[in-house]
This record gives structure tokens, C-alpha cells and sequence, in this order.
């Protein structure tokens, strides 16, 4: 695998690139997978994990491991075995589907979304032995035309057609509602099928420590926390957008892997034009769709770009200039963060489900979870502009 490629992701060229827990980890997956794959009743193996602890790395470690004996010629108790791994994510995709053209043990096909996998095991009545879900927060909870999915849970699909399902688990990452997972819904699963779980909990992209995830999982929970003084890490916060990102642009020229993210707080409409994020001074474009097989992050042209949660989640930059919009503001009362949804401009996330009750916490929690997975992209620094005049105050006053 490329260095190239390693940098914005996870980093699979090496065994030692693996933590001890890491490579515990992939040892007990293989374990599992081969003490269950004859059964006839499906068999679990969840993975939890927050941002940054490493959840996609050791998943495509050991499917990588698992391809490699799978298409091995010398006979083992894996060979010939018909895995997968797939991801509800277009920008991941592609990152797996070039890391095989790098790996002899791996085929781009090894990689699929979720639906037209479904659809086709469906079709041809086959089994997979084993499917690797990442990001399985993305699944889809319910029917969705537009990805042409009529079932009403891609998990339930999914472990119907595998003996061995692995899937990597974070709802603080859920994005939509028609995504949605509660931190307990994987419970009647886990109820219902042979399982194991196991907590990555060490972060492996935030270098600041303890100190710096603290702050970023308080502010996610509506709570300010004075600076932590971090020397490891640059945390940084503006009065205006301009300067911001001028040093991601310098970092970028330094360091490389700076850019510029938002939350979605900015009109934009897919092939209607060029659509603007305004921070102060600064007025830079949206991300454009993506054709091509490079992720958003590693093409030089993005750095005049705004990236948004769906192009940079699940990568890692060197460094994250956070513009937080105007459904981020600023309750002074109290001293707390507070989300407004009416200001949230993703109509896609807040497509009405009459089978979630009151849509009001839910639709605060997902633009939370989008702050969270923005803040915890930079691996040297993160810079954070608010557009609300009240939070910008009180952050420069921390």
C-alpha cells in the first residue's frame, strides 16, 4: 500500500503499524471467524470505538489476513472461503477499493456498499461465509428509494446472508435519520445471535492526549471546558475565517493533510452550480461530487475547497480547520453549547420517520455527532471559527 494512501487513512502496509490491542484484536476476529463459520446460525463480532481509535485499521487488516488465506494455494481451514467487506460510505469505498489494486490477496469486487450486495446474494440465493461492515452507523434503518434498498434494515439483511458477520459500531458517528441507531438498538441482535464484542478505546489520530478528546467529547455534550494546554497539539480558535485558513494553508504547505471542513449549516444542491461557505471574511466553495477514484482528501485542489462530514469521515488530516455554522450557537444563561436544527441545511439528514417518536433530541444529537466526527479529524491541530457571534466570543475568551 502507498504511503500516499496510509497518510488520510488507516495504515495497513505493516503488522508493527498495529497496536498491541490492534493485533489482539485481529487474532481474536480470525479466532472467531473460524469457530463459527460452519454453523448455520449467523454469528456476531461488534466492534465499538469512537473516532480515531483505529476501528477501520484493524478491520482491514484482518480482512486483508482473511483474503490472504482464503486465496491462498497451500490448504489451510480458511481457503476458498467467499468474504466481503462493505461500507455505506462512497469516499471510504474508494480507499478500499484502491488499496486492493496494491494488495495480490485482494480483488476491488471484495468491496461492495451495502444494497447491491444484498441484492445480488439475495438474487443468486448464495451465503458469503464472512462480510466485514464498516461504519455499520451508516446502515440504513429503513427503506430508501434513492439507493434502491426496499428492505427495512441493511443489518438484518446482511447477517442473513453470512455465517460470520463483523461489523465496526459508533453511533456517536450517526449522520441521518434515516440511519438513525440508539446506542441500544443493536441489542435484540445481539439478543437473537451468537456474539463477541470487543472496545477500541485508545486514540490513535488526536495526539493531544486525553486532554484534547476530553474537550471535544464535553463541547459534543453541549459543555465548554477551559483550553487544555496541550504542547503536542495545536488547538486553536478565530474571529474570522480568513486567517484560519490561511495557516491551514501554510500547514498544508508545511505538513501536508490541512483542509478546511464545515458543518452543514451552508446551502448546497447536488449538480445545481457552485454553492459557497462564508465565515467571516472567508468565502470558499462547497466540495463538488467526486467522480473520480481519489478521495476528496488527498487531491491538491481540495485545499480551495470546504470539505463536509461525508467526504472527510472515517479519514484523518494533519491538520482541521472547523467552521461550526449558524445551527451552532451559544447559551449564555447556562454556559452551554446549544444546536439549532431549523438552522441545519442537510434536508437529506432530517428526512421525517414516524417510527422514531419525537424527531426534536434526535435531530440535536445528529448535528452534535457531525461536530464530533469534524473535530476529531486532525491528527496536529485543530482551528475552529464559529459563525454564531456569541459562541465565537466565548471561545476566544477560553
Amino acid at each position: 500500500m502507498s504511503s500516499t494512501i496510509s497518510a488520510a487513512t488507516f495504515k495497513l502496509n505493516e503488522q508493527a503499524a498495529l497496536s498491541p490491542a490492534q493485533q489482539s484484536l485481529e487474532q481474536q476476529l480470525l479466532t472467531f471467524i473460524r469457530s463459527h463459520r460452519h454453523q448455520d446460525q449467523s454469528s456476531l463480532f461488534v466492534i465499538h470505538g469512537d473516532a480515531g481509535t483505529g476501528k477501520s485499521a484493524v478491520l482491514a487488516a484482518a480482512f486483508g489476513r482473511l483474503q490472504a488465506l482464503s486465496r491462498s494455494t497451500t490448504a489451510n481451514d480458511l481457503q476458498a472461503t467467499e468474504n466481503y467487506l462493505v461500507v455505506n460510505h462512497n469516499e471510504m469505498l474508494k480507499i478500499y477499493k484502491r488499496l486492493a489494486g496494491d494488495d495480490p490477496d485482494l480483488r476491488k469486487k471484495d468491496f461492495q456498499k451495502p444494497t447491491p450486495l444484498i441484492n445480488r446474494l439475495t438474487k443468486t440465493h448464495q451465503r458469503a461465509d464472512v462480510i466485514f461492515i464498516d461504519e455499520a452507523h451508516l446502515l440504513l434503518t429503513q427503506p430508501d428509494r434513492y439507493n434502491r434498498f426496499d428492505g427495512h434494515n441493511q443489518l438484518t439483511e446482511l447477517i442473513q446472508h453470512a455465517h460470520v458477520v463483523v461489523l465496526v459500531f459508533d453511533t456517536r458517528q450517526v449522520l441521518k435519520l434515516k440511519s438513525y441507531w440508539h446506542t441500544n438498538d443493536l441489542e435484540p441482535f445481539l439478543a437473537h445471535y451468537p456474539h463477541a464484542s470487543y472496545n477500541l478505546d485508545e486514540q490513535f489520530r488526536v495526539t493531544g492526549g486525553p486532554a484534547v478528546v476530553n474537550w471535544i467529547d464535553h463541547f459534543t455534550h453541549g459543555q465548554l471546558l477551559e483550553k487544555p494546554a496541550t504542547p503536542d497539539f495545536d488547538l486553536r480558535f478565530f474571529d474570522d475565517g480568513q486567517p484560519m485558513y490561511d495557516l491551514i494553508r501554510q500547514q498544508d504547505h508545511r505538513f501536508g493533510l490541512a483542509r478546511m471542513v464545515a458543518t452543514a449549516d451552508f446551502p448546497y444542491v447536488v449538480n445545481h452550480g457552485t454553492w459557497y461557505v462564508t465565515a467571516g471574511q472567508l468565502k470558499l466553495p462547497w466540495d463538488k461530487v467526486n467522480l473520480t477514484d481519489d478521495p476528496w482528501a488527498l487531491r491538491p485542489e481540495t485545499l480551495n475547497e470546504v470539505g463536509s462530514i461525508y467526504t472527510i469521515q472515517g479519514f484523518d488530516l494533519n491538520y482541521a480547520g472547523v467552521i461550526l455554522g449558524p445551527s451552532v450557537g451559544y447559551d449564555a444563561v447556562h454556559d452551554r453549547i446549544i444546536v439549532r436544527p431549523e438552522r441545519y441545511e442537510d434536508q437529506e439528514a432530517f428526512k421525517q420517520r414516524a417510527d422514531l417518536g419525537d424527531l426534536e433530541p434526535l435531530k440535536q444529537q445528529i448535528i452534535f455527532n457531525s461536530i464530533n466526527v469534524l473535530m476529531k479529524r486532525g491528527r496536529y491541530g485543530l482551528y475552529i471559527y464559529a459563525v454564531d457571534p456569541a459562541l465565537r466570543e466565548r471561545l476566544l475568551a477560553l
